[in-house]
């Protein structure tokens, strides 16, 4: 269209017809002239079919030297690699023939090798072919002349075995010179042989190919002109083969189409002149009658406007104002000379409702957000910081969240108190003079904010400035506010539920103030927020009910023991309480029972599982079972649980509860384990030493089915560190547990000579760089032995008589510990337990006294599995108050059972005034 703008009288160009209704050129002349112009596309190189023509002859022209190039580059490559692969071989053959090596070592090498290798050099056609002495002079040469000297290039290469080949610039172009080495019988080398070809005797390839690539070059450029002579056809038939004066007719047609649709339409050159301007540009850009010809940035239009339509940049519906209409401009470059054409739209009253469009879509979007936004944790405060992250800077400028102290607490809003505190603000800037998070507030009757928790409904204050209930709360700080620039407040309460549990507030400072319209928005984003508010509210509520529970069924401080030195910790799980524990218990004898267990799950019902199972093993603990007993009546004490469980209906069962028993014998040192489903423990032997000993598996608790439990037994050296966890320790996501034990094997290495509790610490933070997604318990006992001098045992003769020996001895032992005055208790537990051991029992029996750091311990072991029973006996009976007078002497009493019979076992308090009682049993029934 714009070079037929340009092909016309200038009113033509304005939009007028022409009198004679079509252009001076239109006529039989012209007619005829076209029709000469159809002539074949060579005589027009600069129409479209010739200028492909040139395009597809230049790309073949380009094909084809570039492949005589390529060829002649490939025959060079190929003639040198031949010319090499002759010499080498002429070389080989000259230095292998017979004769050579003899000739060589001759007192005449040149008479007797100079006419063989001048006779090898014209049958092979090579250049040259040299016999050398291995010191290099020369023994043959084609020029006489040249026999006898000396060669100064390195033949080491050679002379070693390895044939050498050199590429040089001769004066007959490129040639390679083949050196090998001639040996004799021992495997010396007695002299050299080098042969040299030129690249030029070897017969070219180029000369053979150079006819089919020129035939291939013609026929590629005859295809090109009858490419060309189509495209030109194509032309013509895509003009449907029209003449002047129907492109005449055509061209008005288009320009009364252009100057009666009710877009601007305006053609431009290269240089940003004005080509052509309908009827519909003209008004809506004002523009004057001669604005044809004239550069656009000279018409008085809106400087950027202007700018965009002289540079001929593409655009897309750029608005620009133009007087008091908005105008989307839409700009595409044409022609190859330069030249744009842009379209004007008048989107005043579109651009209005488009506005209203947007605020609302907006206001859509951003309830989306929230929706997706708020409320991803279960934690109050990030919630409520949510809030105000979504509501910033798209609706307002600033925004704050308060909630009542009870609901911090995660507490039931009462309503008793109205006491709140800022928890979350969010804001364009940072120094904004509203009161920070942390701060308690406490809102005035005629704050808008107390109204609005009254009456349960957003608050609009349009101007602070005249808001006299919000300055009278805080008249300094309101004037404060109000100077830096906020002018506007939303207050809206957070309730759920009919509860009120805060209250958030929008400000507004940079943007427009806040209109009726903003209340809906405002009050559907502090609905959403409640919502997740309330929920986080009750988490809260419940996890802290959790922590407490579990706080309380975990061991506080551990008891101080001579067995062991104990360290341990737990760290609880990111998604809240869980099921792990841990126990150390004091058994007789100074034994000492480690416990480490896990409840899979989290929450309330993994919390009292495991103090339920907590408190069995504490109960089995106190029979003094052995650890493959104990851990069999656990399982089946699970299995009943679910039992009563599902019989209730209940589905929350305890099956995956593991747990690790070890029994520890200060005396000698035994470690007797057993465990079900739990990991393995990790051993540190006193010289730094890390392993994992092998404690044979059981299925987890409640899903054995009965299965038997196996144990081990370690001996465990003083300064030994058994190290007790739960699989949280060296299990996590992304990561296998076998790679968790080469971790835990690596972090223990490094803790030679700490103690348990600097053992805990170290690998905590080897092993758990950030949370862990499970809980963790860890125990780690640092193992020590009695001293042989705190232990005395006798062997006790199945004869009554032997009491009163036994007595005194155990008097004698006393009072070389010093504790002369328990002699009279040990005496009086000593008869009662012998008495009954030579009585009921059955050998062998044995007496031990083990004194530990505030205890007693009399033990009388004998044959028989029989169980003494207390019994409070009558005045009448002759016997029957052995074992109360030894129950009311001791501490506490009892008996384990052992692989070949029982222990009967009293313990004795060694504090000042621990002396046991007998008023009772002395004043029985009287």
């Amino acid at each position: 269209m714009g070079k037929l703008g340009q092909s016309v009288p200038a009113s033509r160009r304005a939009g007028r017809v022409s009198p004679k209704g079509g252009p001076p050129e239109a006529g039989p002349k012209a007619h005829h002239r076209t029709t000469g112009r159809r002539l074949p596309f060579l005589r027009k190189p600069h129409s479209v079919a010739g200028q492909v023509f040139l395009l597809q002859l230049a790309v073949v022209l380009l094909l084809v030297a570039t492949a005589v190039v390529v060829l002649v580059i490939q025959d060079r490559n190929r003639a040198i690699q031949e010319a090499g692969d002759r010499s080498l071989v002429a070389a080989e053959s000259f230095a292998n023939a017979p004769g050579t090596a003899e000739a060589m070592q001759s007192d005449d090498p040149t008479a007797a090798l100079q006419p063989h290798a001048e006779a090898v050099r014209k049958k092979t056609g090579v250049d040259y072919v040299v016999a050398l002495s291995p010191y290099g002079f020369r023994w043959t040469h084609p020029d006489p002349d040249q026999i006898g000297k000396h060669v100064s290039t390195s033949y080491d290469q050679a002379l070693e075995g390895e044939p050498h080949q050199t590429t040089f610039d001769s004066s007959l172009g490129k040639a390679v010179d083949s050196t090998v080495a001639v040996f004799d019988k021992k495997g010396t080398a007695v002299g050299l042989v080098t042969v040299g070809v030129t690249a030029d005797k070897v017969t070219s390839v180029v000369q053979h190919q150079l006819p089919v690539i020129f035939a291939a070059g013609g026929v590629a450029l005859l295809l090109a002109a009858g490419g060309s002579a189509l495209v030109s056809g194509r032309l013509r038939r895509q003009t449907r083969g029209l003449g002047p004066v129907e492109m005449t007719r055509m061209y008005e047609h288009h320009d009364a189409v252009l100057h009666a649709v009710r877009e601007g339409v305006i053609i431009l050159d290269g240089d940003g002149r004005l080509l052509l301007v309908n009827d519909e540009a003209r008004r809506l850009l004002a523009l004057p009658p001669e604005a044809e010809g004239r550069s656009v940035t000279g018409l008085g239009l809106n400087p950027a406007l202007a700018e965009l339509l002289a540079s001929g940049r593409a655009a897309t519906d750029k608005v620009f104002l133009a007087g008091d209409i908005l105008l989307a401009v839409s700009v595409r470059p044409v022609g190859l000379q330069g030249g744009s054409v842009a379209t004007l739209r008048d989107t005043t009253e579109l651009r209005a409702l488009a506005g209203r469009a947007d605020v609302a879509g907006g206001r859509l979007q951003l309830l989306y957000e929230a929706s997706t936004r708020i409320g991803t944790t279960l934690d109050m405060k990030r919630t409520a910081e949510e809030l105000t992250e979504v509501a910033v800077p798209r609706f307002a400028d600033f925004a704050t969240v308060e909630l009542l102290e009870p609901v911090l607490q995660g507490g039931e809003p009462t309503g008793a108190s109205r006491e709140m505190r800022r928890i979350a603000a969010q804001g364009i800037r940072d120094d904004v003079p509203l009161y920070p998070v942390g701060r308690r507030m406490h809102y005035a009757p005629g704050n808008p904010v107390a109204i609005g928790m009254t009456t349960g409904r957003p608050v609009l204050v349009a101007d602070l400035a005249m808001a006299d209930g919000w300055r009278a709360q805080n008249p300094e700080r309101a004037q404060k506010v109000i100077a830096f620039g906020v002018h506007s407040m939303i207050s809206v309460p957070l309730q759920a539920r009919g509860q009120l549990l805060g209250v958030v507030e929008f400000w507004r400072s940079e943007q427009d103030p806040f209109e009726p319209d903003d209340l809906s928005p405002a009050e559907e984003l502090a609905a959403r927020a409640a919502v997740c508010i309330d929920n986080a509210r009750r988490y809260t509520r419940e996890h802290t009910t959790a922590v407490t529970l579990q706080r309380s069924l975990l061991p506080g401080a551990l008891p101080e023991l001579s067995a062991l030195e104990v360290g341990h910790r737990y760290l609880p799980a990111q998604a809240g309480v869980g099921g792990d524990w841990y126990d150390v218990i004091p058994l007789p004898a100074a034994r000492v029972a480690l416990v480490v267990g896990d409840v899979v799950g989290h929450g309330l019902h993994a919390a009292a599982t495991m103090g339920r199972l907590r408190t069995a093993v504490h109960n089995f603990a106190a029979l003094d079972l052995p650890p493959d007993e104990l851990l069999a009546h656990l399982d089946d004490l699970i299995t009943r649980i679910d039992q009563g469980a599902a019989a209730e209906g209940d589905t929350e069962a305890v099956t995956g509860a593991t747990c690790l028993y070890a029994v520890y014998d200060p005396v000698s040192g035994r470690c007797v384990l057993a465990r079900a489903g739990h990991p393995g423990p990790a051993l540190v032997s006193p010289d730094g030493s890390v392993t994992f000993p092998d404690v044979p598996v059981a299925p987890p608790l409640g899903v054995g089915g009965g299965l038997p439990v196996e144990t081990a037994v370690l001996r465990l050296p003083a300064d030994s560190r058994l190290v007790l966890y739960t699989d949280g320790l060296v299990e996590a996501r992304g990561r296998d547990i076998d790679v968790g034990l080469g971790m835990l094997r690596q972090a223990l290495a490094h803790t030679d000579g700490a103690t348990p509790d600097d053992t805990c610490r170290a690998v905590l933070d080897a092993m758990l760089r950030t949370r862990s997604s499970d809980d963790v318990a860890l125990l780690v006992a640092r193992t020590r032995l009695l001293d042989p001098e705190q232990i005395e045992e006798w062997e006790v003769p199945d004869d009554p008589a032997a009491v009163s020996r036994i007595r005194a001895e155990a008097t004698l032992r006393l009072e070389s510990w010093g504790l002369g005055e328990a002699a009279f208790t040990t005496e009086l537990i000593l008869s009662e337990l012998v008495t009954n051991a030579i009585r009921y029992g059955a050998a062998p029996i044995s007496v031990r006294l083990l004194r530990d750091r505030d205890s007693l311990i009399c033990e009388v072991a004998d044959g028989t599995s029989t169980s003494p029973h207390l019994r409070r006996a009558a005045f009448t009976d002759e016997g029957g108050r052995g074992l109360l007078l030894v129950a009311q002497m001791s501490r506490r009493w009892g008996t384990r059972y052992t692989d070949r019979g029982k222990i009967i076992w009293a313990e004795q308090a060694l504090a000042a005034g621990a002396v046991g009682d007998l008023s009772g049993v002395l004043m029985a029934d009287l």
